[in-house]
């Protein structure tokens, strides 16, 4: 698997609220709040940094808005970016990596897929068109 860069940074947060005020008003981050309970921050440097709550990443991940009890709850999801999210999904499994999600297309336009590391961060294997070079790559 081939990666490009890494797409994104979002820590899961259990109340988009707290989490707000924390990384907005307490670390002085340019904290916005977007659609639902999700929250960006443009910051130099990093393609993507939001603020995510488990409950979104559960029902994203899973179609339920629980994380299911038996696995380790994430703190955080990293993003890295591919060319082709299904391929990349094969050669991890064909490693013998349990892959939580298949590829899907999201309905904010990204393609994506999930697993679960060892250390319990929710990664992420995407293809995202507008952080790609010309913005529709």
């Amino acid at each position: 698997m081939e990666v490009r860069f890494v797409a994104g940074v979002t820590p899961i947060v259990e109340s988009s609220a707290r989490a707000r005020d924390f990384y907005g008003e307490k670390l002085g981050l340019p904290v916005r709040a977007e659609e639902g309970d999700y929250s960006v921050a443009d910051l130099e440097g990093v393609k993507h940094f939001g603020l995510w709550t488990l409950r979104d990443a559960a029902m994203s991940t899973f179609g339920r808005e629980e994380w299911p009890a038996d696995l380790t709850q994430p703190q955080v999801t990293i993003e890295f970016e591919v060319d082709d999210v299904s391929a990349a999904v094969s050669e991890l499994r064909s490693r013998g990596i349990d892959v939580l999600q298949d590829a899907k297309v999201e309905p904010w336009g990204q393609t994506t897929a999930r697993l679960l590391t060892p250390e319990g961060i929710l990664l992420g294997v995407t293809y995202t068109p507008w952080l790609r070079e010309g913005g529709s790559e």
